[in-house]
């Protein structure tokens, strides 16, 4: 039971420390131009590797 209570005071710690962090990185983001072909190139190339494991058995 006391352990659930400190993790959960840990956990809540670790929000509050990291909570200015990213609130600044939320507004930066923001700003930023999307990238999406950054972001689904790998994932296309990840979805077509596992089509070829499975078709390869």
């Amino acid at each position: 039971m006391w352990q659930n209570v400190l993790l959960g005071a840990i956990a809540l710690l670790m929000i509050f420390w990291a909570g200015p962090g990213i609130k600044h990185s939320i507004a930066r983001s923001k700003q930023a131009k999307s990238d999406w072909p950054a972001a689904l190139l790998p994932l296309a190339l990840v979805v077509i590797f596992v089509v070829f494991l499975i078709a390869m058995v």
